[in-house]
């Protein structure tokens, strides 16, 4: 047997070992590694347990929603307390004004914010970092404080229970701008002075470049955009005066309770049905969600 065949063997054989040695480890009982991943599933459940009560709730007859002791599972099971949210009230036109005010929200705050994170973000110009830090002073005035104010603005403007009125006051907020740009200060500046080199313009390398790099951030502030939108109560209460046209889901939910009772079962279903949107768009926007957090720095230059 040569050197090298001796060589090759005592290879493969210290390769066999270590695959042994790897796999005894893994099938190792590690106490550290259980507590965590039971400690973990204690977190979900607790996190989930409000989902879950309010969608058995939904099934429950009315009179047992807060029945003693309580139950998580009714005495009977109603599917038809969904269909019922629909006929107790205009739920659908709620559901569309909701979409309709969280989409055009979301597309406007994206496109906007993008735009304004690139120049504070990428461009290079004078004062550009006190202008951000005053930019950013906006966050810390509470949107209470801004309310009385907003809503004298909108009745000088004779916005008062329309579409703009839901959508345009707080689609120009800092938060995004500041999202944005902590992923495009991390972005490589030779980039944007190769493509000038290349011939492009400012447009183009915002649109064919920086974009494209900032899919997983854009899909962040998109979520939480939507969600804001979606969730908004205060606003809405305050500038819709006809609840049945221009109403979202959260208004929508304060037509169950009346003179005449309360009808909690069908709150818990229309809160049910209220969570769909927000969960899909999760669902369908994870993989991005979760590369867009991991991805944005606090680094700059």
């Amino acid at each position: 047997m040569t050197s090298k065949q001796i060589q090759a063997r005592t290879t493969r054989q210290q390769a066999l070992h270590g695959a042994e040695a790897a796999g005894k480890a893994t099938g190792r009982f590690r106490p550290l590694k259980l507590g965590s991943e039971v400690l973990l599933g204690i977190v979900v459940l607790l996190f989930l347990f409000p989902i879950i009560f309010t969608f058995f709730s939904a099934l429950k007859p009315n009179g047992e929603i807060f029945a003693q002791p309580p139950s998580l599972i009714g005495s009977e099971i109603r599917w038809q307390n969904f269909v019922e949210v629909f006929n107790y009230t205009p739920f659908f036109r709620f559901i569309f004004n909701g979409l309709v005010v969280s989409l055009a929200g979301t597309i406007i705050v994206v496109a906007v914010s993008s735009l304004a994170a690139y120049s504070f973000g990428i461009l290079k110009w004078r004062g550009r970092d006190k202008f951000m830090l005053l930019y950013l002073a906006t966050m810390m005035i509470p949107q209470e404080v801004l309310v009385i104010p907003m809503f004298l603005l909108m009745q000088k403007l004779g916005w008062i229970n329309t579409w703009q009125a839901l959508i345009l006051p707080w689609a120009f907020g800092a938060f995004g701008v500041f999202l944005l740009r902590q992923f495009f200060i991390n972005i490589p500046y030779e980039l944007v002075e190769a493509s000038r080199v290349d011939g492009c313009s400012q447009w183009r390398t915002f649109t064919r470049i920086i974009l494209p790099l900032a899919k997983p951030s854009l899909a962040v502030l998109g979520v939480w955009t939507f969600i804001t939108f979606w969730n908004s109560f205060l606003w809405p209460l305050i500038v819709v005066n006809d609840v049945n046209e221009l109403g979202n889901v959260s208004l929508g939910l304060q037509t169950f309770f009346g003179e005449h009772g309360n009808s909690w079962n069908l709150v818990m279903a229309a809160s049910v049905i209220a969570i769909l949107p927000t969960l899909i768009l999760v669902i369908i926007l994870q993989k991005h969600l979760v590369k867009g957090i991991a991805t944005v720095g606090l680094a700059g230059r």
